[in-house]
């Protein structure tokens, strides 16, 4: 289960899936976060991952992140870092069996372009930083906190330092136990006509980024024992061979008002939890991988480009008219090249 619990955001990421920080932030109502969550947990699921939007605005998350853990629920944190204090990083390694710290750039330069502010990268680092030191102190009180990542969507301003990441960023965190890579999907902002000419990468480059060889060799320039991926997560376009081989992965994704999406990357939502038990959704959810127009669309895909615009094409043709005139008013994309619009510190 992915929760994109808020779409409150300080940073304006150019790839952000979810629009977080452009769009109105949904913010849930802590008896409304309650009760989403007794519905979850309704379900039984193995995992669920609290994204957004910043997670760790939201009023009551960790508390609700105790509560799938006493189910015994895997729950994994996905934070720009930025709001993280002493307070915040041991919440959160107490309650989340993950914390996952997102870092596009090895240096500030890629990375505050990529995010969208200046200073998000000495801040995100400072946020790892603290999770490192706090990790390490629970320890040696006998406490076992949960682990700690980085993960980094991997598009062509940020593809030349991937091996950087490995030698320079994560040596300097001793309990830093995974460095996740994806390949940045073409996924809400990020399947913009100007973002996928520019900056996602084609299939040459994945391939030899997805190459077991190249893994290899970022495991043998990387600390010994960390735990290195590197994912292009192409399942999640769930392609309709991909449905027909029963190779997709079971994902329920909901929006922070409850809706639940269809399919977890696309616009289009089939109800919310707060109305209809989550099973009756699930159950419309899957209907809709086999709807006619999702199989006639996603059919004849077979590159990252074309995934691109299938993308297009499903999140108008299923978003809501409010969404639709969102899609509508997004900006053009603008190359990186160029220097951030603000200056200005991160609120």
């Amino acid at each position: 289960m992915i929760w994109d619990i808020t779409y409150a955001c300080p940073l304006r990421c150019v790839h952000c899936y979810s629009e977080s920080g452009r769009r109105p932030t949904l913010h849930p109502a802590r008896d409304q976060l309650f009760r989403m969550a007794a519905a979850f947990l309704s379900l039984h699921p193995q995992e669920v991952a609290i994204a957004g939007g910043e997670p760790l605005l939201v009023d009551g998350v960790f508390e609700i992140a105790e509560r799938f853990a006493q189910a015994g629920i895997s729950v994994i944190l996905y934070t720009s870092g930025l709001p993280v204090d002493a307070h915040k990083a041991e919440e959160s390694l107490r309650h989340f069996s993950t914390v996952a710290v997102s870092m596009d750039g090895a240096t500030a330069d890629v990375h505050d372009r990529i995010r969208g502010r200046a200073r998000a990268f000495e801040r995100g680092l400072a946020a790892v930083q603290l999770l490192d030191d706090t990790a390490r102190r629970m320890k040696a009180e006998g406490q076992t906190p949960g682990t700690l990542g980085i993960e980094v969507s991997i598009m062509r301003s940020n593809l030349h330092q991937v091996e950087e990441f490995c030698t320079t960023i994560a040596p300097r965190f001793p309990e830093l136990r995974h460095l996740v890579f994806t390949v940045t999907m073409p996924a809400g902002l990020a399947n913009r006509a100007g973002f996928v000419e520019h900056e996602l990468l084609d299939d040459t480059e994945s391939q030899r980024l997805l190459s077991s060889e190249y893994l290899a060799h970022l495991r043998s320039i990387a600390p010994a024992g960390l735990d290195i991926r590197i994912d292009d997560h192409w399942h999640d376009m769930i392609h309709p061979d991909h449905v027909a081989a029963g190779s997709v992965l079971p994902i329920m994704h909901v929006r922070p008002d409850g809706e639940v999406h269809a399919m977890p990357i696309y616009e289009g939502t089939v109800g919310s939890v707060l109305d209809e038990p989550p099973m009756v959704l699930w159950e419309r959810a899957l209907a809709r991988w086999s709807d006619p127009f999702v199989v006639r669309t996603l059919a004849s895909v077979r590159t990252m480009r074309d995934w691109a615009e299938a993308a297009r094409r499903l999140d108008y043709h299923f978003a809501a008219p409010v969404d639709r005139a969102r899609l509508d008013r997004r900006p053009a994309f603008t190359p990186l090249g160029v220097p951030i619009a603000s200056k200005a510190p991160v609120a």
